[in-house]
């Protein structure tokens, strides 16, 4: 199938994933570790099983961590809404987390026999 690196939602995921690690960076120490962490691990999570996806060899297995990668960017999402409902950012990531979900449902669909 390739290699990982050399997808664009892989790429996009680079960028969230610089972006939620500067944002929990700015946190004070106890919401860096109870509310930071865990964002930059749902959202790390999505490169991984993109990653790990791409080096296995049926579209089924690929699809399978693609669907994964989609749950660690639902809990992203979760994440960085109680960020923003806390003060603790603002809108930041919105974007990047909505065009990755287009990406990846496209990667879904194109993976799934019709």
């Amino acid at each position: 199938m390739g290699d990982f690196r050399n997808l664009d939602v892989y790429r996009r995921y680079i960028a969230l994933s610089d972006a939620a690690h500067a944002v929990a960076a700015r946190m004070e120490s106890f919401e860096r570790w109870t509310l930071g962490v865990q964002l930059v691990r749902a959202v790390d999570s999505i490169g991984a099983n993109i990653a790990e996806g791409y080096g296995r060899e049926s579209d089924a297995d690929r699809a399978r961590f693609l669907i994964m990668a989609r749950g660690s960017l639902n809990e992203a999402e979760h994440w960085r809404e109680r960020a923003i409902s806390r003060g603790l950012c603002d809108s930041a990531l919105y974007a990047e987390i909505k065009e990755i979900g287009r990406m990846l449902n496209g990667l879904l669909k194109a993976l799934r026999p019709t």
